[in-house]
């Protein structure tokens, strides 16, 4: 399911009726709004190396105009928090004051207004991870076209660049998700990596705390891989305790789950900044 902008700044009809409902709540209530949005894949193009990614260049002027008009926005990414900040060009901008990233799924926090990021002690399993993956990964025959991401509080195993990407991370998930869970761990998939970090914390429970932080009465989503459906399901569960929701996938034929689940598809990050410029719009 879905809907594409018909011009830039048209704004997109979503196309069920939840999320017709919400978009009607969030236009109506923008003041007592959360517009939540992952950073790769949504509002950052993927790219082969993540250390390259960087937030759609339209990104930040389309959210320096919609955040002032809204209660809050918030980044929600498995990366560290200051990475996502830097990788998405967010401080010390006009009309983002009061932009918060949640990194680490939620683990990790940086507030525009302060400027500083808030952390617990990290899980001691990564630690651990990281030291035993590389002997790991060449034991079951695995090195080859796969590559080690550091996190910080994570560590992640990408296929990407594997001779068939699709293939690797099949192979992989069993026997990672056996050293993840020897290290108190779990696995996180997405398009192409498999992550390893501790449980209790995903993108829906850092979505569901931030909201209810905040007292929203609406939210918007959006996102665009596997991590992704943890915070579908906190949507969907406080639709079901009375505040709409707009479920938006940055679309993608990698992850047909999101799409499959979303009030409204668009391209891509370049669709998902339309579908902000156009909100801004529609609410000046």
């Amino acid at each position: 399911m879905g809907s594409h902008p018909e011009s830039k700044d048209s704004l997109p009809a979503p196309v069920t009726p939840a999320g017709r409902d919400a978009l009607e709540a969030i236009l109506t209530r923008p003041t007592h709004t959360v517009v939540a949005l992952d950073f790769d894949g949504t509002l950052a193009p993927i790219v082969p190396d993540p250390d390259r990614a960087r937030a759609h260049p339209d990104a930040v002027p389309a959210l320096a105009a919609l955040a002032p008009k809204v209660a809050s926005v918030a980044v929600v990414t498995g990366r560290p928090a200051g990475v996502a900040v830097r990788h998405g060009g967010f401080a010390g901008v006009a009309g983002l004051e009061h932009l918060v990233v949640l990194g680490h799924y939620g683990a990790e926090r940086w507030d525009a207004v302060s400027g500083t990021v808030t952390a617990p002690a990290p899980h001691p399993g990564v630690a651990a991870v990281r030291a035993e993956l590389p002997g790991f990964l060449d034991g079951i025959g695995a090195w080859q076209g796969t590559w080690i991401e550091e996190k910080g509080r994570a560590v992640a195993v990408h296929t990407r660049r594997a001779a068939d990407p699709q293939a690797a991370f099949e192979a992989l998930r069993e026997p990672l998700g056996e050293l993840a869970a020897r290290h108190g761990l779990i696995v996180e998939p997405g398009r192409m990596v498999l992550e390893l970090r501790p449980p209790g914390m995903d993108k829906g429970v850092a979505l569901m705390e931030y909201v209810r932080e905040i007292g929203a009465e609406a939210v918007l989503y959006a996102g665009d891989d596997l991590g992704d459906l943890p915070a579908f399901a906190a949507v969907d569960k406080l639709r079901s305790d009375g505040i709409p929701g707009l479920l938006v996938c940055s679309g993608s034929s990698e992850v047909a789950e999101l799409a499959d689940r979303a009030d409204l598809v668009v391209d891509g990050p370049a669709g998902v900044v339309r579908l902000l410029a156009a909100l801004a719009a529609e609410l000046a």
